[in-house]
């Protein structure tokens, strides 16, 4: 997926797009928040301030145009929603909000303005953030935050067209996600890895499916996806569920910010304890489930229908998620997700049974060893794992009992001291790949490349235990020297160690003997 470089202004921030110019200047005014609120509070306060301007300046700008066209239009709320934009009443205007932000009640006043906006709009309700008026929060630089936010065009046309929403949430969900460490990473996924699991399953058309959904930045992409690649919105599905309370209100803000219809359940809830989808069956599953999570609840959950390959082991989720996962996936469907490293070859708790289940059951696609330090909060290494229900279904090439195993460890670019990003070429050559071996009609044919990409029969992968780290497989990169090649090189050095290693041996000898003589004399 091309990366929309080039619009507003400024250098990369860390998230895959452009700064616009502002973004910093409002990180920064948030940080103001920090003497009295963790990064875990205050983004609530921000994020809650960016999504009550965007939406009241799309409200003035289509008043203003009805007030010059159809006058007697300007207040009647149907004329917003048949536009797909919210009704905003008076009292959570931008306008009334700026006028009052030196006042000690504004907060009370933007409490009041998010009740008001529920009240109007029922998609919102319970959504919002409204405890403004706390105590602990600094009404004066609540107030800086308002003049601040007031002087940014959030909501107009122009700007719209640009997502400029959707990136500043981006920023600040990167942000925020490295300012939190741990908890940050939980409900942010780096927008280069969700771009590539993307552009690896490609989401046209069909049910899209995320269990652990986030900020909702899986679903996002996938339908800017199908925009750029000139399919139609309608054509898609959009199910989630995420079971923290402030992270499924945040990913319901961020689909309705963009006019994203989902079904994220009514409120929040455990996907292994209250499946809210039980019974739907995906064509596409994308998700970043936690890493390791010990308390998911397994001990309860032994009987369960999901667990076809296995019983996940009661002190790690990660093959209770990959279990899920394939439970909700269409007999056509693909899923592409990210796990820690260790679930490739770990053999613990019977997690190595259920490997060897999926790999017989020939399920497993491609796996994709990542970079390092691509993900904020968190230094476990990572691994994306693609998994497919019909292999050989005519659509594309028959890849029954192979896997295709690549090994992007080596790319990537670092953008800071800690974090590392892949560049758009590294994600089209890596799903060009896949692509390329599953038969895509427009890619090229594909071919192993030594230490990059293998195409491994079930049989190799048994004959290694049934690990599915790409390294095992891929080899070494080729080399040149002086136009040698690799194995040319290693059998000419091979042999050179042997005499070496002969010479050595005679010499030992020689001075053993010389040696035996001096103590004879």
């Amino acid at each position: 997926m091309a990366r929309r470089e080039g619009e507003g202004r400024g250098e990369s921030n860390g998230t895959g797009s452009a700064n616009l110019g502002f973004e910093r200047t409002m990180w920064a005014a948030a940080d103001k928040l920090r003497g009295s609120m963790d990064a875990a509070e205050y983004k609530h306060v921000v994020l809650g301030l960016v999504f009550l301007k965007y939406i009241s300046d799309a409200f003035q700008e289509h008043q203003v145009s009805l007030a010059k066209s159809y006058p007697d239009e300007a207040e009647d709320r149907d004329s917003y929603s048949a536009e797909g934009v919210f009704w905003v009443p008076k009292e959570a205007r931008w306008s009334h909000l700026q006028a009052n932000a030196k006042q000690p009640t504004i907060g009370k006043l933007v409490d009041d303005a998010m009740d008001a906006i529920e009240r109007e709009n029922p998609t919102l309700k319970g959504v919002l953030p409204k405890d403004y008026a706390r105590a602990s929060l600094d009404k004066q630089r609540l107030g800086e935050i308002i003049d601040l936010v007031g002087t940014i065009g959030l909501g107009d046309k122009e700007n719209r067209s640009k997502d400029i929403l959707g990136r500043v949430y981006e920023y600040f969900l990167g942000q925020f996600a490295s300012a939190e460490g741990k908890k940050g990473g939980e409900f942010y996924t780096p927008r280069c890895v969700v771009r590539l699991l993307v552009e690896m399953i490609e989401p046209f058309k069909g049910r899209v499916y995320d269990p652990c959904c986030g900020s909702s930045g899986m679903f996002v992409q996938s339908e800017e996806f199908i925009k750029e690649h000139g399919g139609k919105l309608g054509d898609i599905s959009i199910y989630g569920q995420e079971s923290n309370p402030t992270t499924w209100k945040l990913a319901k803000m961020n689909l309705a910010i963009r006019g994203i219809e989902a079904n994220l359940g009514t409120h929040n809830a455990d996907t292994f304890r209250n499946d809210l989808h039980k019974d739907m069956k995906a064509d596409f599953i994308l998700a970043n489930p936690p890493f390791n999570m010990s308390d998911w609840g397994g001990e309860g959950l032994n009987d369960d229908v999901r667990w076809k390959y296995g019983v996940p082991p009661p002190r790690n989720a990660n093959y209770a998620w990959i279990e899920h996962m394939i439970h909700h996936l269409a007999p056509g469907g693909i899923a592409g997700f990210v796990m820690a490293n260790g679930s490739m070859s770990s053999q613990s708790s019977g997690e190595g049974e259920i490997r060897k289940a999926l790999v017989q059951a020939d399920l497993v696609d491609c796996m994709i060893a990542l970079p390092g330090q691509l993900f904020y909060g968190s230094m476990i290494p990572a691994c994306l794992w693609f998994l497919a229900r019909d292999k050989g279904n005519g659509k594309l090439r028959d890849r029954r009992k192979r896997i295709l195993f690549i090994d992007a460890r080596k790319m990537g670019n670092l953008i800071d001291r800690r974090h590392r990003e892949l560049s758009d070429e590294e994600i089209s050559r890596i799903s060009t790949t896949f692509h390329a071996w599953r038969g895509k009609e427009e890619t090229s044919k594909y071919e192993d490349a030594a230490g990059f990409c293998k195409s491994v029969t079930l049989e190799d992968v048994e004959a290694h235990g049934f690990v599915l780290t790409p390294g095992r497989y891929v080899g070494s990169e080729e080399e040149e020297n002086n136009g040698e090649p690799f194995q040319d090189r290693m059998a000419r050095l091979t042999e050179t160690l042997e005499k070496d290693f002969a010479e050595s041996a005679r010499l030992g000898e020689q001075i053993r003997a010389n040696l035996r003589s001096l103590g004879k004399g």
